[in-house]
Formats: structure tokens, sequence, C-alpha cells
């Protein structure tokens, strides 16, 4: 439990810092605590994708990550966002990813940065 805790905080620290940094991610709400009540949720949605497609979509790209030495994850990171999005957008939840160059370039932000995160907080695998 603690470990998804701490995968949550991290997903919701890194889609902040992609919403910051890139005008075509946009997260909307009436305030502050509903902006963040949303960017958690989005964080929620953003790891169930990543949980349940990802590891389908990777085995389906294996050989094209061999082929391109791994820049493969760049893309399929792309399309998890974008599906985040769509997702999103089902949900009724004011997030929205504006192209696929955006997410790809929002896809490595998000990676560095939830990458530092892990990195900094606690998790159960001591």
């Amino acid at each position: 439990m603690k470990n998804f805790v701490v995968k949550t905080i991290a997903n919701s620290a890194a889609l902040a810092v992609a919403i910051w940094l890139l005008d075509k991610i946009t997260l909307t709400g009436d305030s502050t605590p509903r902006k963040v009540v949303t960017l958690i949720l989005v964080a929620l949605v953003f790891g169930v994708v990543n949980f349940l497609v990802k590891p389908i979509v990777r085995v389906l790209t294996f050989p094209l990550f061999v082929l391109t030495l791994g820049l493969i994850t760049l893309v399929v990171n792309a399309l998890m966002l974008l599906l985040t999005s769509w997702l999103a957008d089902k949900l009724d939840l004011s997030f929205h990813v504006e192209g696929f160059w955006t997410a790809v370039l929002g896809g490595l932000i998000i990676s560095i940065v939830s990458w530092a995160m892990n990195v900094v907080l606690p998790d159960d695998k001591s």
C-alpha cells in the first residue's frame, strides 16, 4: 500500500512538472484544491494505464525496442500519456495533451521526474 501511495505521489509530481513546463498539456479547474484533486485522479489513471496497458505494449514492441536501441520507449511513453488524456476526457477530468510530439516531450519529462521522485521518496522495498 505504501508503494502505491509513493508511486501516485511521484506520478502527480511528474505530471505537475510536465503541465508546468509544456503549454499544450493542460489541467484546468475552478480553484487550486480542485486542480490538486484532478491532478491526483489523473495520476491514478496514469498509474492504472502504466500498470495494465504498458506491459502488453512493451511485449508487442520488443523487436522494435531491440531494433531502435530503446528509443521506442519514448513513443510508448507518449502513447500512454495520450491514452491517459483520452481516458481523462471520458472520465470528465480536465486534463488534456495536445498532439503526439507534445506527448513525446511530456513522456520524457514525466519519466525523468518520476525516476527522481522514486529515488527521493521511500518505498516498501527496503
